[in-house]
């Protein structure tokens, strides 16, 4: 079975409770209305999921969380529909925290899918605070119970 992990930041935005996302990179994605997601990635072997979560974070936005292990609450797994886990765990983020350049690792695909063509395109190509309720909308669908679980 597949298991990603990922963190969720969140904080009190000025119209409301807000949640930091980031948008997937490539080509499928790009023209996709529900192509945002928490930043998380593929937990390694017998690595620990708060520790995938916070190594994929640097990985997709090219800075470190700017969470103490500590600081975290466990949400729990939601299943998307492709079948993978997804674990999450959530933080409220300091104050300032944001980034405006993504500095994402990369991932080789294969496009069109069996035309032996490769190409590299960023995991991540965008991130921003999102509002609570507009983030319903935006989330990958499997992603979006996880909003009910944040405690703010």
């Amino acid at each position: 079975m597949v298991v990603s992990a990922g963190l969720l930041l969140h904080r009190a935005g000025p119209t409301g409770p807000e949640v930091f996302l980031v948008h997937m990179g490539g080509s499928f994605w790009r023209h996709r209305p529900r192509a945002w997601s928490v930043p998380k990635g593929l937990v390694e072997g017998d690595e620990e999921p708060l520790a995938t979560a916070f190594r994929e974070f640097r990985e997709e936005l090219g800075v470190r969380a700017p969470v103490r292990a500590d600081d975290v609450t466990d949400l729990g797994e939601v299943r998307q529909a492709s079948g993978k886990r997804v674990r999450v765990f959530s933080a409220p983020a300091p104050r300032g925290f944001d980034v405006p350049t993504v500095r994402s690792n990369t991932v080789r695909l294969e496009l069109p899918r069996g035309s032996g063509r490769f190409v590299d395109v960023p995991e991540v190509d965008d991130a921003r605070w999102v509002g609570l309720d507009a983030a319903r909308d935006l989330l990958v669908a499997g992603q979006v119970p996880l909003l009910d679980r944040i405690t703010m």
